[in-house]
């Protein structure tokens, strides 16, 4: 358990990779604190999207307030931007009432994008959010399918760029010149907000998260997976489906004919762990200690 809160603190802020058990931390600070949950989670803004982003269901909020959980239609789109101006009002409205915000998620890009402002250009969370599940080599080779000329400009190992890069190819069919990056590579380096943050970082060891997450990809498919993924594909369709997330990409490659059953668990455990990985990556450089 963290200190008792001191006046100067407005925020705290939870992290951790996904199987972390972010949710149950966060339940477990606001009971003891008597406080408010935001969620800081790009999918789980969408109504229907429970068992593949795992979204914390009424009897686990035990009584709690949670914000920004089911406010979109899995058709529409939700921006950082969308989330930062959400964000900040329920901050203020939470604050208003004499509670703490918490803040709790494994979208590092809607932290970074509320806490030092979001990267200049234009910025598409729900495409990043897709992106973030491919590795640096496949991020390289999309570059170079689409825009050659600019691919051997980048350096294929730099991530963040990558990513930008083809964030910014969806918008202007290229990329557009170097000042186009310019955002802040580490956190705290802005002060965009005047906010006072206290974090508690869940990272387990890796042997450890390995086994949360397979725990979590059985549960799942037994709760009804392939379903809620079915229900979704009939609703968006195939493109919109591959934006929201590698469980819905993954199992709308089952429901297309293109993978076995079979497979299911492996290909979602190895893709999941990917991606638990780049968050652990980014909640190293955070440079806080683990809760």
């Amino acid at each position: 358990m963290i200190p008792s809160r001191v006046m100067a603190t407005q925020l705290l802020c939870i992290a951790g990779p996904t199987a972390s058990g972010k949710s149950a931390r966060a339940v477990t600070e606001a009971l003891a604190r008597g406080d408010e949950i935001i969620s800081v989670d790009s999918r789980q803004v969408y109504r229907g999207l429970d068992i593949g982003t795992e979204k914390i269901t009424a009897p686990e909020m035990r009584g709690i307030p949670h914000h920004l959980l089911d406010i979109r239609e899995p058709e529409e789109r939700y921006s950082a931007g969308d989330f930062v101006t959400d964000a900040t009002r329920l901050i203020e409205e939470i604050v208003s009432r004499g509670k703490l915000p918490i803040l709790v998620g494994g979208t590092h890009y809607y932290f970074d994008a509320l806490l030092h402002g979001l990267a200049e250009g234009a910025e598409d969370p729900t495409l990043r959010a897709e992106l973030e599940q491919y590795t640096t080599a496949e991020l390289f080779a999309r570059i170079r399918e689409q825009d050659p000329r600019r691919a051997v400009e980048l350096d294929p190992k730099n991530r963040r760029r990558l990513v930008r890069a083809l964030e910014l190819i969806k918008l202007h069919g290229c990329v557009p010149p170097r000042d186009a990056f310019r955002t802040s590579d580490v956190p705290g380096t802005s002060d965009v907000q005047p906010w006072t943050t206290e974090w508690i970082v869940i990272d387990p060891v890796a042997d450890e998260l390995r086994e949360r997450i397979d725990a979590r990809l059985k549960g799942a498919l037994e709760r009804g997976l392939i379903d809620e993924v079915r229900r979704t594909r009939e609703r968006v369709g195939d493109a919109r489906l591959n934006e929201l997330g590698l469980e819905y990409r993954i199992v709308g490659e089952y429901l297309r004919g293109e993978r076995s059953e079979a497979s299911l668990l492996s290909a979602l455990s190895a893709k999941l762990w990917q991606y638990a990985r780049r968050q652990k990556a980014w909640l190293r450089k955070l440079g806080h200690s683990k809760g």
